[in-house]
């Protein structure tokens, strides 16, 4: 059954789970040290899923023929308002305390973002997100406005579930 529901940011939470290897450990102790299992404070959470869709055009032809499927390109962005390094330790990992001496591994974890309205029980809309890796971290000081962090990160992939 399609979720018909009206729902805004107010009905969203975000929680973080970790993947599994050597990655989802580093993800993992970064997420028990800050308490970060639920990610609050954020707002703007956006993601976007793009397939690289290629038309086929015939000589002689304006329209394609054929469009063919490409590879999945999963992506999106969180703005934080809370500045407390956990965001940013998950994009350099061990390389957030000092300069490794070699290549090391970036924590990798999975997002849940669920919508759920508390006045409709049975309506609900979750959103997970596998093997996230941070590619970008910034933040700016504002003169009249809060101090927010921003994230940018990409999936490997996702699953969507409606309920309602």
């Amino acid at each position: 059954m399609a979720n018909t529901s009206v729902l805004t940011g107010a009905d969203g939470s975000i929680t973080l789970s970790t993947s599994e290897g050597a990655e989802g450990e580093l993800a993992q102790g970064v997420i028990d040290s800050y308490d970060l299992l639920t990610v609050g404070r954020v707002q703007n959470v956006a993601v976007s899923v793009r397939s690289d869709v290629k038309p086929f055009h015939e000589i002689g032809q304006r329209y394609p023929t054929e469009l063919r499927y490409g590879n999945i390109h999963i992506a999106g962005t969180i703005g934080r308002a809370y500045i407390n390094g956990a965001l940013l330790r998950l994009l350099l990992g061990e390389g957030a305390d000092s300069r490794p001496a070699a290549s090391w591994n970036q924590p990798s974890f999975n997002i849940t973002v669920l919508l759920d309205n508390p006045a409709l029980a049975e309506v609900n809309n979750t959103l997970t997100l596998y093997g996230v890796k941070i590619d970008g971290w910034s933040y700016g000081v504002p003169e009249d406005d809060f101090v927010l962090e921003q994230v940018s990160f990409q999936a490997m992939n996702l699953t969507v579930a409606d309920e309602g």
